[in-house]
């Protein structure tokens, strides 16, 4: 069989978990994919995968080959690129994920790449759930809290805080929030990937981190709702201080407990690794993280 071929498909196996998800990564059917690890471990004259019912896992050798192959295939992939001119100019199809809630702050940097890049193709998938980069062939991701995959690689943008915030006819209904014990006590509205769940943390004054463990009555994936809700004095919550940013200036949402800022996160754009990444990705990211810089203001409020 096609040596290089064998390459590719025991290097999508690893990436992807088992051989019909890199059968789908390759349009290639999971016999097809078993065939060519197959020959390529005969023609070695070893094992590169231990394989049970459940799951495949690289053998000692196989780590070891699985690194050169990755760097093999890479140089293939910049050997390409340079032949067809797509290391100076982006071509082709560029793959994007992000939350919807920073669709606001993605879209104009989408927009001015387009414009400068009309060879290229954007498909742009919005989504709250937590996407596999890899197994879902995406080139990017943009996110507002680490991935889980740590074969990732990440580049941060910008630093963020949430703002704590509700609005007035809540504190006229339920009486002002003084104290950061009082949240206990309180509607707090929730997002399912805060990463400490129901521990909202804070620095106080002297920096030091403080929490507070919190309830109420939703908890979604979704920050458009839990800002609709807020909006409609249903309870207090943690608001990405740029999907609130009007609402503070007009009034509509008031914050809270200003001697406490939420802890800081970053804003990361996340991609798989690649010893040499294509135009259309690599600007991509230029421009986003140039965006980022000129908005840094917007994403943390507290500075």
């Amino acid at each position: 069989m096609d040596r290089l071929t064998g390459l590719t498909a025991f290097a999508r196996v690893v990436e992807n978990g088992g051989f019909s998800a890199a059968g789908r990564r390759l349009n290639m059917s999971t016999t097809m994919v078993s065939n060519h690890i197959q020959a390529l471990e005969d023609r070695l004259g070893v094992r590169l995968l231990n394989r049970t019912t459940r799951k495949i896992s690289l053998t000692e050798v196989g780590k070891i080959y699985y690194d050169r192959c990755i760097q093999i295939l890479a140089d293939i992939e910049q050997a390409d690129d340079i032949a067809g001119a797509l290391q100076t100019t982006p071509r082709g199809t560029l793959k994007i994920h992000c939350a919807t809630h920073i669709v606001q702050f993605v879209a104009p940097v989408l927009a001015d790449y387009l414009k400068s890049y009309p060879e290229v193709k954007a498909d742009l998938t919005i989504a709250e759930r937590v996407v596999d980069v890899i197994a879902e062939g995406f080139d990017l991701s943009i996110r507002l809290t680490p991935p889980p995959d740590s074969s990732l690689i990440v580049r941060s943008l910008a630093t963020w805080r949430h703002v704590l915030c509700c609005s007035p006819g809540y504190l006229e209904q339920h009486g002002p929030l003084q104290h950061l014990a009082e949240l206990a006590g309180r509607n707090c509205l929730r997002h399912v990937l805060y990463p400490y769940e129901n521990d909202w943390h804070f620095a106080d004054a002297a920096g030091k981190t403080v929490s507070v463990r919190v309830s109420g009555n939703l908890l979604t994936n979704s920050g458009e709702t839990l800002r609709a809700a807020a909006l409609g004095g249903i309870g207090v919550f943690l608001a990405a201080g740029f999907l609130v940013t009007d609402d503070l200036a007009s009034g509509r949402l008031v914050r809270l407990l200003p001697d406490y800022k939420p802890v800081e996160f970053a804003m990361n754009v996340v991609y798989p690794h690649r010893h040499h990444l294509s135009a259309k990705v690599r600007m991509f990211i230029d421009l986003l993280a140039q965006h980022s810089a000129d908005h840094q203001r917007l994403m943390n409020p507290y500075g």
